[in-house]
């Protein structure tokens, strides 16, 4: 009984299972089990397997295939099978794991030099199998990753094999190639960055000034690094692909997001298409080489909001959210890239200088053993050899043959250096030649010179050791991914309709799925509804399958947020018997799902008129009265155009105070003329109304922009917020017909500058004024009344010239070349600045964004009211009395 009890006691139980013999039994609880060995776990996960060491840059895995690599290196290709084969040595995880990270390594193109096919980064391609394709190391990998002699060697797993603790790595290689690993309980993800800047960056850090790299994707794009927080966790990046209008029916996207493919990429566009969200006909994907993914559009879809579309619905635009995090000194440590930067180039300055130093150790053992060399031959100091039978009695004669010349040695004689003397073959000694012996220990002098001075000026011979690096292998490596600012593109402003929308009014329901109802309008499935009701409610929803908004809906349409072109022209009667009352209001912004009155809030108040205007337009209305004794003019004429448009709380102004029968539209009004104010933002390359950029004019009707870009174009565009400009421009402003254009382009057949003035055709095409001829460029282009250029030669005796270009040339037509603009080399032409005053918006009593025109007093109007008893005593009850309708 007591040995069930002490079983049962788990509090007496051991907590390892300790080896047991006999009879004994050891027992170990599974807490215990799990919070060591899930520890041991995490740690080894997290160390060996998925974050890379600040070191080198390099995971465990890629480390011993690049260690393996260069065991095996003679020049040559090897098999990728033989290379996995010969990492497993090192490697205890299967051929599976080694060879898709050095596919992965291979794909970076840059410390592995492939052949064959080793898959496809924009298609997402996978590679031939590992038998089929081939790798060496890469001449710059050779260059920067290996150096026994400065290497910490470990143990293989196995003990068997020797591999290295950490490359020593003589360059910033994580931030290079980027790196991205799941371990237990922690992440990390390094963006890649340019290979150029990097070494720039080095060199700054080197000086002792800040960087402030970004990141660059080998997939190209273009990328908004605004909240990059230098890669720390909470960072966001968002990377576009590079769409371009091929035609009004086409787009094109020739560069990809980082992180996707145009296999992803074409089904996120599927996707979005299936959903409603953009509208096209099909996708073909002509990607070899370089991306080419044609988008074929619908009839009457407008490119510009189909590429904003785009970027709004598909993976077209993407977020990357990195997390940068390393290994140092066997922790994981949360650090930015500025700082990775300074540990890397700090780390390559100490490798470099241990180099230094290792080299002069060996130059130094070299003179010396060459100045024993040299005085062991001269002195003959071998002949006397046969007179010593052993080591002991003749490395004695040695020492005191050399004594005489201690003072011409770097440092003291040992047995070391008496063993390799006595090894010299003998002819080698026959053939010595005591001239050229001297020359060698000159050169091997001047060589210590060299690496003494490059350790007294250590920071200089690493700024010139990556100058160097620079000049070898930067050629190609250029920023591929553009740095910009994105604006925020409103998903409703560019979503297709993709639902209809009804309504039933006496019930008061509307959405998309009342398809026996009346059909008020098309939306889209993100649209916000906006309904009045014969109560004077108003409502706001999201758009569903079915909302109630309120019995007797009188008018409902799709809600457009700080729309004030809209106004609402309504009659209501205050209350059951109370006054009729008309106000003119927009709606700009409201509560979702919250209810609005825009009566006085008296019980039964009821609307009885009630009209929606996109343009503001006015309207003049008839008024019916009811019947009443005594009151002869029974209707009469309301103007809404005589009163001022306030906000929609307002109660509104008196139209009458008898009972209204009913009112009827007599005419339409013409609507407010709108005007808008538009800037363009040279950050986000868009136009906008909110006064960001420079400003370029008040549009309205079929006003146009004209834009004129680096590579001889000009084009008309739209001042629609959602259209897009080319890259590449270089003046955008206001059309005026009227105002000539002034050009100053270099042909590239005839390697000479031409001036040409022309006017403007209208026209919705790009059209090309300058030379067809490959390597032509637009220099200067102006729409100034007078242009004056300064021209720069590439001759220093030759004065700048100044040219006033009305007087150079007349106004000819578009196609004409123009006039040579000099017979010298020009250096550079520069536009000088005018005389004119700048665009500027002109002050104006409301804010730019407000749409309604100031409050005009209204003329006074008559109404008609019952006589009242002292007038009919008077004899002037036929006449009504006049009031005035108080706008």
């Amino acid at each position: 009984m007591a040995k069930n009890k002490d079983s049962d006691n788990s509090e007496n139980l051991p907590e390892n299972n300790n080896s047991g013999t006999g009879n004994d039994h050891n027992v170990t609880l599974v807490s215990g089990m799990y919070q060591n060995w899930f520890l041991d776990y995490a740690s080894y996960v997290i160390l060996e397997r998925a974050v890379p060491a600040i070191e080198d840059g390099l995971k465990p895995v890629q480390r011993r295939i690049m260690h393996s690599m260069w065991e095996m290196e003679d020049g040559r290709y090897n098999k990728v099978a033989n290379v996995i084969g010969n990492t497993m040595k090192y490697h205890p995880h299967g051929d599976a794991s080694i060879g898709d990270a050095m596919v992965q390594l291979g794909q970076k193109d840059l410390l592995i030099d492939t052949q064959g096919n080793w898959g496809n980064i924009l298609t997402g391609d996978f590679a031939a199998a590992p038998r089929y394709i081939e790798a060496r190391l890469s001449k710059f990998a050779l260059e920067v990753a290996f150096n026994p002699k400065t290497t910490t060697w470990l143990a293989s797993y196995d003990g068997r094999n020797k591999e290295p603790e950490t490359l020593p790595m003589k360059f910033p290689l994580l931030l290079a190639q980027g790196v991205e690993g799941i371990a237990v309980g922690l992440a990390c993800k390094i963006l890649p960055h340019n290979f150029n800047e990097l070494i720039d960056a080095s060199i700054k850090v080197l000086r002792g000034r800040k960087t402030d790299i970004m990141p660059d994707f080998p997939t190209g794009g273009s990328a908004d690094f605004s909240n990059y927080s230098e890669g720390l966790r909470g960072a966001r990046v968002r990377v576009r692909a590079k769409i371009s209008q091929l035609n009004k029916k086409t787009l094109i996207v020739s560069e990809i997001p980082f992180g996707t493919t145009t296999q992803s990429l074409i089904d996120s566009i599927l996707a979005a298409n299936d959903k409603g969200k953009i509208k096209i006909k099909r996708v073909e994907d002509n990607t070899s080489e370089n991306v080419e993914v044609l988008i074929h559009l619908a009839p009457d879809v407008s490119p510009d909001k189909t590429i904003d579309a785009l970027y709004a619905f598909t993976d077209c635009e993407i977020s990357i959210s990195p997390n940068a995090c390393i290994i140092e000194n066997d922790k994981p440590r949360f650090v930015g890239v500025n700082e990775m930067l300074k540990i890397s180039t700090h780390q390559t300055l100490e490798l470099l200088k241990r180099e230094l130093e290792i080299e002069l150790e060996e130059l130094k053992e070299q003179w010396h053993f060459s100045s024993l060399e040299k005085i062991f031959i001269k002195e003959e100091m071998y002949i006397d050899f046969k007179k010593y039978s052993d080591k002991e009695n003749l490395f004695k004669y040695l020492y005191e043959s050399f004594k005489p010349h201690k003072r011409k040695l770097n440092r003291a004689i040992n047995d070391e250096d008496l063993e390799r003397l006595t090894k010299i073959p003998m002819i080698r000694i026959t053939r010595f030649d005591s001239i050229k012996a001297d020359d060698v220990m000159k050169d091997l002098e001047k060589r210590i010179d060299e690496v003494k001075h490059h350790l007294a000026n250590l920071t200089e011979f690493a700024v010139e050791y990556f100058t160097n690096l620079k000049k070898k292998y930067g050629a190609g490596r250029e920023r591929k991914t553009e740095i910009r600012s994105f604006e925020n593109i409103e998903v409703r402003h560019v979503v297709v309709a993709n639902q209809k929308l009804y309504v039933n009014r006496e019930e008061g329901f509307i959405g998309y799925g009342l398809k026996k109802d009346e059909f008020v309008c098309e939306c889209s499935d993100i649209d916000d509804i906006i309904a009045f009701t014969r109560e004077g409610k108003m409502k706001v929803v999201k758009v569903a399958d079915k909302a109630f908004m309120g019995k007797d809906i009188i008018y409902v349409n799709v809600f457009k947020k700080n729309d004030e072109r809209t106004i609402y022209n309504m009659i209501y009667r205050d209350g059951k018997k109370g006054a009729a009352m008309m106000k003119r209001f927009p709606v700009t912004g409201v509560t979702r799902d919250k209810e609005y009155d825009l009566t006085r809030e008296t019980p039964e108040s009821q609307v009885l008129y009630f009209t929606a205007n996109p343009n503001g337009e006015s309207e003049i209305v008839t008024v019916h009265l009811k019947p009443l004794p005594g009151l002869r003019k029974l209707e009469f004429d309301v103007n809404f155009a005589d009163l001022a448009i306030k906000a929609r709380g307002t109660m509104g102004n008196v139209v009458t105070k008898y009972p209204v029968k009913k009112i009827v539209q007599k005419s339409k009004g013409a609507g407010i003329a709108h005007t808008e104010r538009i800037w363009f933002d040279d950050t986000v390359h868009r136009i906008n109304n909110t006064e960001y950029g420079t400003y370029l004019g008040e549009f309205t009707g079929d006003d146009k922009i004209l834009g004129v870009t680096q590579s001889g174009h000009y084009k008309l565009y739209s001042y629609d917020l959602s259209t897009h400009f080319d890259e590449d421009i270089i003046l955008i402003e206001k059309f005026d017909p009227a105002k000539p254009l002034s050009a100053i382009y270099y042909d590239g057949k005839d390697k000479l500058y031409y001036v040409k003035r022309f006017v403007v055709e209208p026209t919705d095409k790009k059209v090309l004024f300058i030379s067809e001829a490959e390597g032509s460029v637009l220099e200067v282009a102006t729409t100034q009344a007078i242009p004056v250029v300064d021209i720069t030669f590439s001759k220093k005796e030759i004065k700048n010239k100044k040219i006033n270009l009305t007087e150079f040339i007349e106004i000819k037509g578009l196609k004409a070349k123009g006039n040579k603009l000099t017979d010298h080399k020009v250096k550079e032409v520069n536009l000088l600045e005018s005389k004119e005053k700048p665009l500027a918006p002109p002050p104006v009593e409301v804010p730019a964004k407000a749409v309604a025109p100031p409050p005009v007093k209204a003329s006074p109007k008559k109404v008609p009211e019952l006589p009242s008893k002292a007038d009919k005593k008077k004899g002037k009850g036929g006449k009504p009395k006049q009031t005035s309708l108080d706008i």
